[in-house]
């Protein structure tokens, strides 16, 4: 951990009031003061604090999105467990412009958003592009969040735009999937899912044509901007967490003009060098693993030590081939995608480990549920996994050779046993996929007002560090560092939370920095 304070990025106006939160301390980084994978500073990038103060909130004036109830429908689609029944659904188709370079007349998309809670302001959320679809990420986290957020904010999760209800990506076939996650962490190289790749990618192709390329960050945020009009609303507040903070992030710098009060749980790693991306999420795995390990142990843990769980099973997989309940075959690829999943959400983790001591002796259903959201397809609940290939390959301009992902690898295979392949085979994913070809603007959002950014020292999805790598070209960025495990603080740190609650409804900005304990 780096004793060396962040310098604040920001000079706050007597319109702004800055405050330390119970339960949260003032403390040092916890990124290195040297980072690696910075790349190189954007020469075009501010070099003064911003000024702009956090805007007021406001009710929406002349809203034209037409509300139907779905509640029932919501709570089939939340499934098990469901959430309370205090909490009612309101549903909404809403028109945005597919924007697809090469579709004539650039076409027109769906976007599907539910609202939740009685508060007079629209609060915009927006999920990872491979977690539960916005609409039920939004439902989920409405029941966690204190009654003051409900009281001040109507919850509008989002479908982003080739996901869930929202037109979703359904391109790669059943036995593609499962090979693009089933990648040996034994295996010398990646040649499979390599193959794999290349057979999602012209299976895409045809069945997306010109559209292909308009599953981006980018044009989600553009669909945001979209729906802040039908909304009524001068300025979009807005929830992100993980990969859905991209696109408040891209929205921000698409926007500046338009951006209200707006809280990042988790960014993703900006960096440009691909692999070493990677490595990081392969790093915070392993952490990740470690941590479930501890907390596993301290609840009297039905599986002893965590990391040796985690390769019996993949053992006992690659030795004798077995399959769930309902006939679906799993891999020790499969298997460790399952883990990982679960470790994300922190609180399955008890679920998690019960999965993994059943799977050792062969029952390897429980563990593939962790699984299913990605392997199954349905039209109810298409898998996660199609829209979040479309859209992480054309977010991404790096395309890695045959020799380059060996490496990679070798590399991450020797330092993380457990997860450097799982990591490495995202590499592989976008292979085939076609470069984007229009320039995007340069990180930064210069001319936006401050907005919140959480980081969780251990988490997954998005490591802090790379939180941190994005955080630092965000000139209004304000940091919060949740010091636990899992992905995403809002919802696991009462810190977290609080701090949110102050920002979003009082206006109050914490100190730069800030760290919420564990």
């Amino acid at each position: 951990m780096s004793t060396a304070r962040r310098t604040p990025r920001l000079i706050l106006t007597t319109t702004v009031v800055t405050a330390v939160l119970a339960g949260c301390t003032a403390g040092p980084s916890v990124r290195p003061a040297v980072i690696d994978n910075d790349g190189k500073p954007n020469p075009g990038g501010p070099t003064t604090a911003q000024q702009v103060p956090l805007p007021p909130l406001a009710e929406p004036r002349s809203p034209s999105i037409k509300w139907e109830d779905c509640d029932e429908a919501t709570r089939q689609r939340l499934g098990q467990p469901s959430v309370p029944d205090t909490l009612k659904f309101s549903c909404a188709r809403v028109p945005t412009t597919l924007d697809a370079p090469d579709l004539p007349g650039r076409g027109l998309s769906r976007l599907s958003v539910v609202k939740t809670g009685g508060g007079p302001i629209p609060l915009v959320v927006v999920n990872d592009v491979d977690g539960e679809p916005g609409s039920l990420y939004a439902a989920r986290l409405a029941a966690t969040l204190p009654p003051e957020f409900l009281q001040k904010f109507s919850l509008i999760g989002v479908d982003r735009r080739g996901t869930g209800t929202s037109m979703p990506v359904q391109c790669i076939p059943a036995e593609i999937r499962t090979d693009l996650l089933g990648a040996d962490p034994a295996a010398p190289d990646l040649e499979g899912v390599v193959d794999a790749a290349r057979r999602a990618g012209q299976q895409c192709a045809i069945e997306l044509d010109d559209s292909q390329v308009a599953m981006d960050s980018w044009r989600a945020a553009g669909d945001l901007e979209e729906l802040r009009e039908q909304l009524g609303l001068d300025k979009l507040h807005a929830l992100g967490r993980g990969d859905g903070s991209k696109v408040l992030a891209e929205y921000a710098v698409r926007f500046p003009a338009q951006v209200g009060r707006v809280m990042l749980d988790g960014l993703p790693d900006p960096a440009p060098d691909a692999a070493a991306t990677q490595e990081g999420v392969a790093a915070s795995a392993q952490a990740t693993l470690d941590a479930f390990g501890a907390d596993c142990i301290a609840r009297g843990c039905p599986i002893g030590d965590a990391r040796s769980a985690v390769t019996a099973v993949a053992d006992r997989l690659r030795s004798a081939s077995a399959t769930t309940t309902d006939g679906e075959q799993i891999t020790p690829g499969i298997a460790l995608y399952a883990i990982y999943s679960g470790l994300a959400q922190r609180s399955r983790w008890v679920e998690l480990a019960e999965a993994l001591k059943t799977a050792q002796t062969g029952d390897v259903t429980p563990l593939a549920a962790f699984a299913e959201p990605v392997l199954k397809d349905t039209k109810a609940r298409p898998s996660r996994l199609d829209g979040t290939l479309a859209t992480k390959c054309n977010d991404s301009a790096t395309r890695l050779s045959a020799e380059e992902l060996t490496r990679a690898t070798t590399t991450l295979r020797d330092k993380y046993p457990q997860f450097g392949v799982f990591a490495a085979q995202q590499l592989a994913w976008c292979s085939p996929w076609p470069v984007r070809r229009e320039p995007l603007p340069p990180a930064g959002a210069p001319g936006a007002p401050p907005m919140l950014v959480a980081g969780t020292a251990t988490d997954p999805v998005t490591p802090e560090q790379g939180t941190g790598r994005a955080a630092d070209q965000m000139p209004s960025a304000v940091t919060i560092t949740w010091q636990g495990a899992g992905h995403g603080a809002l919802s696991l740190s009462p810190c977290v939370a609080d701090a949110t609650r102050a920002f979003l409804i009082d206006g109050k900005i914490p100190v730069d920095g800030t760290l919420c304990p564990a």
